[in-house]
């Protein structure tokens, strides 16, 4: 009752789920707001969850700045936020609206504030909470409506009237915020700590179809700790419409760059790639129904495979110019993980790159890379783009957006011995417990020699003020404990050993 933010809701489908969730959320609350209260609510299956902007003034007045969606969310947490909302028409923002003025005029509400509610995909919609506070995402109405959220809390305080009538407002254009935050979604979104070796921001402003905002709370060479929440920054791209501001979006994660840690930015630039994304189709569970075994990213698309051979293609060039030993080799098998393609390699009258892969010529020019630089730059035919690039002893591993991949540029020859190598066997880790992520230990409720039964929890770890609870795989015996109550852990830290 104490909290926010998504922390600590469970849903129960069972008596035992209830008596388990129950006792972690009054830990999790004690621990976070020194109160364990907590609220019993029914739970709406498929819900949207979109909220209203609220402004009040000491004088009585109260106007609304329409609506934002924020369905995108792991762990009920807000992810991806845009306004409008795709979801409603007129009639139901004017609703909503109305009765989210109705609500901050009861209580003389005279500052900005939120109004939530969990809308159903027939734009019936239900009251939520209030939040007496400015939002995260604030950044995507100001972008939408041209209004100084922040000036107008400052003059309300000061006792000045609003304004802004109802009447002066109106919705223009689309935005979209990312909130890019230190944590690994390839391990099910847990927390990553480290140090922020390079961040690399997109550039803000107008870029033609769409306008960049980032708000960033984190300078390159910050530490990032497990102590605090893992949000980075709030990245924000506008448009004149939704697709406008999708592409926009698109684009400016493609230019975000971190080093160090985990982050989300592959998950949410492979979000901004999906149909069902761009057409508008959201619910709280789109990461849940979207990714049901977690996030591996993406497969590469037609587009983005030209685009990862022709990195290679290009950086293989420079690296044999850069040590004195150009080849004169124009045909190479290009492995793009375990795919091969056939390419030809040339250059034009004006010295840009010409790639011909499976027979179809792309053009490779602005080339921004040398050796030792993790980002490679350039412009495929008539579009720029950008992509994090790692030499490997075989190839080059290569990151664009959502895709990923090992990229191996071959003598025919040679690529006909890699069809033939074994593949590496993965280390066997069915009789270990192991961290998920950094953090603390809480609890490890279980001694050496114990028998445990399959879902039986054996270990509790805490790291941003979200506990993890660890359940046994399997029935067995336990061989060895490893660590304790109160015990720093890393990612992957051997917890617990079974027989």
């Amino acid at each position: 009752s104490a909290g926010g933010g998504g922390k600590g809701i469970r849903v129960a489908h069972s008596d035992d789920d209830m008596a388990e969730g129950f006792a972690a959320v009054k830990a999790e609350a004690l621990n976070a707001f020194g109160d364990d209260r907590v609220f019993l609510e029914k739970f709406i299956v498929d819900p949207r969850h979109i909220e209203i902007q609220v402004l009040g003034d000491k004088h009585g007045n109260v106007i609304h700045l329409f609506e934002r969606e924020c369905s995108i969310q792991r762990r009920n947490q807000k992810v991806i936020e845009e306004a409008p909302s795709p979801l409603l028409d007129e009639a139901t923002r004017a609703a909503m609206g109305a009765q989210a003025v109705a609500l901050a005029k009861a209580v003389n509400y005279d500052s900005a504030g939120t109004v939530e509610f969990v809308a159903g995909q027939d734009k019936s919609f239900f009251f939520l909470e209030m939040n007496t506070r400015l939002q995260v995402e604030h950044p995507v109405t100001e972008l939408i409506t041209g209004v100084d959220l922040v000036e107008q809390m400052i003059r309300s305080a000061w006792g000045e009237q609003l304004a802004i009538k109802q009447d002066d407002l109106s919705i223009n254009g689309w935005a979209i915020e990312s909130r890019i935050y230190a944590e690994d979604p390839y391990r099910g979104f847990l927390p990553s700590i480290g140090r922020l070796v390079r961040y690399e921001q997109p550039e803000e402003g107008d870029q033609g179809d769409y306008t960049v905002r980032n708000d960033s709370g984190v300078r390159e060479g910050d530490e990032i700790s497990m102590f605090y929440d893992p949000m980075i920054a709030k990245l924000c791209a506008w448009g004149e419409t939704r697709d406008d501001a999708v592409r926009g979006m698109a684009r400016a994660l493609e230019d975000t760059h971190l080093a160090g840690l985990g982050h989300n930015v592959p998950f949410l630039a492979a979000v901004m790639d999906q149909e069902r994304f761009q057409s508008g189709q959201l619910s709280t569970s789109y990461i849940k129904d979207e990714f049901p075994d977690g996030f591996h990213g993406l497969a590469p698309s037609a587009e983005q495979v030209k685009i990862l051979i022709a990195s290679a293609v290009a950086m293989n060039e420079v690296i044999a110019e850069q040590d004195g030993d150009p080849s004169e080799r124009t045909d190479w098998t290009v492995l793009v993980d375990k795919t091969a393609h056939e390419v030809e390699v040339g250059y034009d009258e004006a010295e840009d790159l010409v790639v011909a892969i499976d027979g179809e010529e792309v053009s490779l020019s602005e080339i921004d890379w040398r050796p030792g630089l993790s980002l490679f730059k350039a412009v495929l035919d008539d579009d720029a783009f950008t992509a994090e690039v790692k030499r490997a002893a075989d190839g080059f591993d290569i990151r664009h957006r959502a895709a990923r991949a090992r990229v191996r540029v071959l003598r025919p020859d040679v690529a006909h011995l890699y069809a033939l190598l074994p593949e590496k066997q993965a280390a066997d880790t069915s009789k270990l417990v192991l961290s998920p992520m950094p953090g603390l230990v809480v609890d490890i409720p279980v001694v050496e020699g114990q028998e445990v039964k399959s879902g039986e929890t054996v270990a509790i770890i805490e790291a941003m003020k979200m506990q993890n609870i660890l359940k046994a795989e399997r029935d067995g015996k336990v061989k060895a404990v490893k660590a304790k109550a109160g015990d720093p852990v890393a990612a992957d830290d051997v917890l617990v050993e079974f027989e």
